[in-house]
């Protein structure tokens, strides 16, 4: 008897950049039927040789499967791309970078066409989609149902967490963590800076940095408790009144080593704030109260 395999999803991917291209492949790979569409037809050349069905226009596409998935340069051209198709009864999954307030304005456009819709964030970059072992994960919200309705196709790419019924919140939890990302990369920067003209081998700090980066990490752990309970001086050890009265050798050193504070400095600057307005037995989670407007 001849065996049937069970059929995967069908799928329309618009936009074939290094990461819709990515994603393309991965379906592919994992034996989904895939409709391919971009602005620039060449990019679509390699997909079809290795089995995508290439459609002429946008709305071909979206025509061809109810599941369709979008990964395009931003929101301007999601609207633009999708203006001149029939969303009606389709799964919209919207893997556009986009803010919070885009995606929120994105899901009830798509509500308003008569489709279903998730936002997703994606937390890795185009090597590693498609490869369980590297970890990348995309973050999704909106619809749950929608999500787990196409939970066994979308964790194909990569790994998938859904952060709640909130359109917007995939887009807020990417950039969250993009931006402690730069903050980290900062940090980094100025120590490599302050060693940068004396007989230190970069490569020699660097396993230091990252061992210390890496023991540091478990503070956010802390913060965030102390954030829920609103007590920000329970169990703390170095609180803000003394690490403000280190900051000045902080600047001393970077001045002498001819190093600008430009990427301490404002936090510097929280935490002198934060110590005014009393909180000087207090961590530094305070500072987050500053930032919020």
């Amino acid at each position: 008897m001849a065996h049937n395999p069970v059929e995967k999803t069908p799928v329309t991917m618009l936009g074939l950049g290094a990461m819709g291209a990515a994603l393309a492949r991965a379906w592919l790979a994992a034996g989904h039927p895939l409709t391919v569409w971009n602005r620039t037809p060449a990019r679509a050349a390699a997909l079809a040789a290795e089995g995508a069905r290439v459609a002429e226009t946008a709305a071909e596409a979206v025509a061809a499967h109810s599941l369709i998935v979008v990964c395009l340069l931003d929101d301007t051209s999601v609207e633009e791309v999708l203006a001149g198709t029939d969303l009606a009864g389709r799964d919209l999954v919207n893997l556009t970078t986009s803010t919070p307030a885009q995606a929120r304005v994105r899901a009830e456009w798509a509500r308003e066409r008569g489709a279903r819709y998730l936002d997703g964030g994606i937390m890795a970059v185009p090597p590693m989609i498609g490869v369980p072992e590297a970890g990348g994960y995309v973050f999704y919200s909106g619809s749950r149902e929608l999500f787990e309705r196409h939970r066994e196709t979308l964790v194909v790419p990569a790994g998938t967490t859904y952060v709640g019924e909130d359109a917007g919140f995939a887009a807020l939890h990417d950039v969250a963590l993009l931006s402690a990302m730069y903050g980290m990369f900062a940090g980094a920067a100025h120590a490599f800076a302050l060693i940068r003209r004396e007989d230190i081998d970069p490569a020699s700090l660097a396993p230091l940095l990252a061992d210390w980066l890496v023991a540091m990490a478990p503070s956010v752990h802390q913060t965030a408790d102390r954030l829920r309970s609103g007590d920000y001086t329970e169990g703390v050890v170095s609180h803000l009144a003394m690490q403000v009265a280190g900051t000045p050798t902080f600047l001393s050193t970077a001045e002498q080593q001819g190093v600008s504070p430009e990427l301490l400095s404002p936090y510097f600057e929280l935490m002198r704030r934060r110590l005014a307005e009393g909180g000087g037995d207090e961590d530094l989670t305070g500072v987050i109260d500053l930032l919020v407007r």
